[in-house]
């Protein structure tokens, strides 16, 4: 991954590479889970207890009220009493949503000269969906001057590329994880006209380091971001993913997700190598007020200290966290129930963005 001087380019670590801290931004916006936002400030609260015991944990707070509202659940539950309360830093950046894996900050790693940590700045649009996004469109540049990193605007054809951190994955040795159906759109969710399938690869190969793209098809139901790769497989090791497997034939899912089954068989690895494949069963389909929502365990999110995985009461969630545990011994794998939470149409790794360690 050398530029045309022959230095080292920018490189997107894995998930699972020694963070310095993960990003959060506390909820606020009832309209994202009408009816039922009462419990998600204590589901934030729970998933910043389970990642604490292993590197800072940065919240952002839109207001003064919100930064109170913050305190006062952390608080309760221990957490500011506990040793790891100077892991928890609460920040005054404005957000309009949550789902700081797709606005926030996406780190990148350039090791030649020394090792230097910066913010590959994607252009963020709500998901082609939303029209309320003013604040989240600055988030990642104001995180960036919060952590004294650079900010490096990606640009095709003097135009900000738009791209949301849930429609990748990546393992760290210059393959990544995408979907047709996100990134290559040209008629419901639109990220960025004209760019086709070169275009995306070669802003990938210069922003992020990629060398090797597998281009699966689509997402699942009920996603609202019309395909995003973080519902469907993961990166678990630089040669292993989890795929997530619908046994129901007459699932709206079972179709799509054979569909990247065979992609991914028939895929290889930046080295030329197969590609190990591990299934992960699908909840039952979940559904509120008659909309099915993206209930998926793919959605899990690899801290230093654990992995935390969505669970949804559903029988499968025992047999979705013993895979992933034994794909990460390492790690203990801890279930955070998530049937609120994806009212909102998003679960843990959607919320979450990691700052890899400068030192890894």
């Amino acid at each position: 991954m050398t530029d045309s001087a022959g230095r080292a380019g920018p490189r997107m670590p894995a998930e699972w590479e020694p963070h310095e801290a993960t990003w959060l931004a506390w909820p606020h916006k009832p309209t994202d889970w009408p009816g039922k936002f009462a419990p998600i400030p204590w589901v934030f609260g729970e998933i910043a207890r389970k990642i604490v015991p292993g590197e800072t944990v940065r919240i952002l707070v839109s207001s003064a009220d919100h930064k109170r509202d913050a305190l006062r659940v952390l608080s309760r539950i221990g957490l500011l009493d506990s040793d790891g309360a100077s892991r928890v830093q609460l920040l005054r950046i404005p957000t309009d949503r949550s789902w700081v894996r797709d606005f926030g900050p996406v780190f990148v790693r350039r090791e030649d000269p020394g090792v230097e940590l910066a913010v590959a700045g994607f252009r963020f649009n709500a998901w082609a969906r939303y029209p309320d996004f003013k604040n989240d469109r600055r988030v990642a540049q104001r995180a960036a001057k919060a952590a004294g990193r650079a900010y490096n605007p990606v640009r095709w054809n003097g135009t900000e590329v738009v791209l949301e951190g849930g429609s990748i994955d990546v393992n760290g040795r210059g393959s990544l994880l995408t979907t047709e159906q996100c990134l290559l759109d040209r008629e419901v969710q639109v990220r960025n006209p004209g760019m086709d399938r070169r275009d995306v690869e070669a802003v990938l190969k210069s922003a992020l380091g990629i060398t090797n793209v597998l281009w699966l098809g689509g997402g699942i139901a009920g996603d609202d971001t019309h395909g995003h790769v973080d519902d469907v497989c993961r990166f678990v090791a630089p040669a292993t993913v989890v795929l997530c497997r619908e046994k129901d034939p007459h699932d709206v899912n079972y179709k799509a997700l054979e569909e990247d089954r065979e992609r991914l068989e028939q895929g290889r690895l930046e080295d030329g190598s197969r590609i190990q494949v591990v299934f992960l069963p699908m909840p039952a389909p979940l559904l509120l007020d008659g909309q099915r929502l993206p209930a998926s365990y793919a959605n899990f999110y690899i801290c230093n200290a654990a992995v935390i995985v969505p669970t949804f009461n559903d029988p499968n969630d025992r047999a979705a966290l013993g895979i992933l545990a034994d794909l990460f011994p390492g790690r203990p794998v801890v279930g955070i129930h998530a049937v609120d939470l994806v009212w909102g149409l998003g679960a843990l790794h959607c919320l979450t963005q990691q700052e890899p360690r400068e030192e890894p």
